[in-house]
């Protein structure tokens, strides 16, 4: 995947660190740290982007990492629940108190964490931060965990262009941010790159996080409604735990829609609407969190920028649902493009 950060990582969360944190933050762990602390376990620590655990996509992704960890080297690892509505002092006080309380890594998830993560890591030199989704902060105790995902966006364009029967296919980001730009930018290249008759219908749930655009099915199925009322059969949501209003909206209406960050159709929150999930655009948050781990681990933390691609297995496309996986045009027309993407004969636009 990529170039990974990893963890070597002390202390469990003493009583200080759950009350603490609880200001800023509920505290979740995983289920191998749900047992009490012990002096000199190790364990790494995640601060949850907007949605929280729970969200069937990127945040469940970055707890699956933190649930190899601690399978493979024993540690008692720690996430930490967002709140509505808070501050970057929020999350620097969030982050403060798990450098203190003895864990690393510690992982922003989210963009959004990047000035508290470059703030608290100048203070703790000795402990290894990683941020994902965010390229900007050069420190040498800070991973980048970064992805190109207009390149899995791009294969899902592809994909929805060679299953719509109407012709028109939508997107729906959560946010109006370059992040987002990103996966729409690719997706709508794929689309035209394979049929130009096709229309892609283009919506943000929101102008900023706060507003709940990485966060309110209720809105992402609103939206699914309308641009599948104005044709589209295929719609594509990069928004979070507001995509599973998509993927509803999609199932209730026969539709298809595309998943994204983790494989969707294996979901269990997701199992009902499986069957309308052609695809995911994935992108292995699992696999950055759990190397940065390793990294650590093994004494030789990884820094600077980590990039996920298509070629070195960073970001994907599922084949999960059947349907996807025996249709030989998608197929045939997926594995092409993907070719092209790695051997440089197609250039995937991020803007």
């Amino acid at each position: 995947m990529r170039r990974v950060s990893r963890i070597a990582v002390a202390g469990v969360a003493t009583a200080a660190l759950a009350v603490t944190v609880s200001a800023c933050g509920s505290s979740s762990t995983s289920s191998s740290s749900s047992s009490s602390s012990s002096g000199g376990a190790k364990g790494l620590a995640l601060a949850y982007d907007v949605g929280g655990k729970g969200d069937q996509s990127f945040n469940d992704a970055a707890t699956a990492g933190l649930d190899q960890a601690d399978k493979e080297f024993g540690y008692k690892s720690t996430a930490v629940e967002p709140q509505d509505g808070e501050s970057d002092a929020d999350k620097v006080q969030r982050l403060e108190q798990l450098a203190k309380s003895g864990y690393n890594p510690i992982i922003g998830v989210g963009f959004a964490y990047a000035p508290a993560v470059k703030e608290v890591a100048a203070k703790h030199p000795k402990v290894t931060f990683g941020i994902v989704d965010d390229d900007t902060i050069k420190a040498d105790n800070v991973a980048d965990l970064v992805f190109h995902e207009e390149q899995a966006s791009y294969l899902a364009g592809v994909a929805a262009a060679k299953a719509t029967k109407t012709n028109t296919v939508g997107f729906i980001g959560g946010v109006d941010v370059p992040l987002i730009h990103k996966f729409e930018a690719g997706f709508k290249q794929g689309v035209q790159d394979t049929k130009k008759s096709v229309t892609v219908k283009s919506q943000y749930l929101t102008e900023t996080a706060a507003e709940g655009g990485f966060s309110s099915p209720d809105k992402g199925e609103s939206a699914a409604e309308g641009q599948i009322d104005a044709g589209a059969d295929v719609v594509y949501a990069a928004a979070g735990l507001s995509g599973q209003g998509v993927i509803k909206a999609a199932a209730a209406h026969k539709i298809w829609a595309i998943g994204v960050d983790s494989d969707q159709y294996k979901q269990d929150a997701l199992a009902k609407y499986k069957d309308s999930i052609l695809t995911s655009a994935m992108k292995n948050v699992q696999g950055a969190v759990f190397e940065l781990a390793k990294s650590v681990h093994d004494g030789k933390p990884e820094t600077g920028e980590v990039r996920g691609s298509l070629e070195n297995g960073g970001v994907s496309l599922s084949e999960s649902n059947p349907a996807f996986k025996t249709n030989a045009d998608i197929q045939a027309a997926v594995k092409k493009a993907e070719a092209g993407i790695k051997d440089g004969s197609i250039k995937v636009k991020s803007s």
